[in-house]
Parts: C-alpha cells; structure tokens; sequence
C-alpha cells in the first residue's frame, strides 16, 4: 500500500497559511490547465458574452431610449458585470464535474488543506474572469464603447465586479457540491441567476420597468454593481452604490463560504 508523503510537522500558524496558500495555487494551476487544455471550452466561453453585445447593440439597441448616456456605453459596463457572474456558473458545473468523477474524494485522501478545492476553484474562475473582461472590454469599443472615466477608475471597476462574482461563485460551489452532475449544477444555477440579472439594470434602466417590480430591480445586488461599475467607467455620479456593492460582498461570502465548506466535507 502506497502511503501518502507527510508534510513537516508544524505548530505555527505561518507555515499552515503558507501551505494553505500553496495548494489553494496548486489547485487553480490544475483547474487551469484543464480549462485550455479543452479549446472549445474557451471559445464557448468567449461567445457567449460577444453576442450579448451584438444582439443588444445592433438588434435591440435601436429601440431601447437612455437617460443621460449612449445606449453601448450603458450597455457595455452591465455586460461586464453579466459575463463575469455567469462565468461564476462555472465553480458550480467544474465542482460537479470533480464530485461525479470522483476526485473530490481523492483530495480529501491527499495531506493538503482543506480550503484548497474550493479557494482554488473559485481563484481559477475568478482568472477566467479576468481573461474575458479583457476580451469584452476590447469588443465593446470596437462596436463604439467609449468609457469617460480615468484608467485607474476603469480598472476599479473591473476590480469591483470580479470581487462581486467572486463572492457569488461560493454560493455556486455550493450549488455544485449538492448537485449529482455538472447538467444538474447548470439547471439549478440558471434560475438563481436569470432573475438578478435580467430584473437588474444591466441592460435597460429601472424607471422603464413596471412599478411593482422597480424597488427589487432598483436595490438587488447586481443592479447596485452595475450601477458603480457604470459610474466608474463612464465618469458618472453613482452615489453610494460601490459601498453597497462592498457590502453585499462581503454579506454574501460571510454566508456561503461556510455553506459550501460544509457542503464539501459531506460531499463524496
């Protein structure tokens, strides 16, 4: 019988971290590589968001009236923050994928940290992220996206956005761990995530919206993100809408960070 090799025995809280850290990089290192090592994964990815800004800049785009701004520059900022919390889907369908294969219970054979499966999943996701806000943000001005901001408010933004689906994919971790395949995980995340952002103002202002659905599209989550990832870009007044955001982050991985930690020392 093979044993697994032990880690130096230690006491101090410095080393457990520093092991901790490393295996959560060796984990997104792997979720990583498998991710390009599949190429219609990526392009997949990648379209998805691309003909969001086609369909409602030149289909839709025409017919819909905005206060204050161009349509593709209010458009362009409420497709950033959709494309990266749908890309937050993908902590739930990659965990499931582990779950169904069996390696969620290989790592918990392996002397590794616990937190590292699921920070690195999530750390992964959150790269991927990163990748296609940069590829969305270059489409957006080829098809006349003109942010008004400064560059240092532009990369906040971003910034502000990726920390939101960030905290959001713990809660599809959780998703993923609960569901008995990656098609399940994907049909039970679709109906959590459809309502916050097509009821948001992602891509049509709230005051266009029937009055009794307003004070939820108005005060949502992803409607105060898109509200400040638009003020930053465009140079806009957006009141206190980066500190809600703020707070609703941390709200939200507060709550389901230790679900999904629970979650995963069941699973398997």
């Amino acid at each position: 019988m093979t044993i697994a090799p032990s880690r130096p025995t230690t006491n101090t809280h410095q080393a457990s971290l520093r092991w901790t850290i490393s295996d959560t990089l060796t984990i997104a290192r792997r979720n990583l590589l498998a991710l390009f090592r599949i190429p219609t994964a990526i392009v997949f990815a990648m379209i998805q968001p691309v003909m969001f800004v086609l369909l409602f800049r030149y289909v839709f785009g025409g017919a819909i009236a905005i206060i204050g701004a161009s349509y593709v520059n209010y458009l362009i900022p409420g497709i950033l923050v959709q494309t990266t919390i749908f890309g937050s889907i993908g902590t739930a369908i990659g965990l499931a994928e582990d779950l169904q294969r069996g390696l969620i219970e290989r790592f918990k054979a392996l002397p590794m940290a616990r937190m590292a499966v699921l920070g690195g999943r999530t750390l992964a996701d959150t790269l991927r992220n990163v990748m296609v806000v940069v590829i969305i943000t270059f489409v957006g001005m080829a098809v006349g996206f003109r942010p008004q901001g400064s560059l240092v408010a532009y990369l906040q933004a971003c910034l502000l956005m990726l920390v939101f689906a960030y905290c959001l994919s713990w809660g599809f971790a959780f998703v993923g761990l609960a569901a008995p395949n990656s098609e399940t995980a994907q049909a039970m995340a679709f109906p959590i995530i459809f309502p916050l952002t097509f009821a948001s103002n992602i891509f049509v202002q709230v005051s266009g919206m029937p009055g009794w659905l307003q004070p939820f599209a108005r005060n949502q989550p992803v409607s105060q993100v898109a509200e400040a990832v638009r003020g930053l870009m465009l140079g806009q007044p957006h009141q206190h809408s980066t500190w809600i955001a703020l707070a609703w982050s941390i709200g939200l991985v507060a709550v389901l960070a230790p679900l999904a930690v629970s979650r995963y020392r069941k699973a398997a």
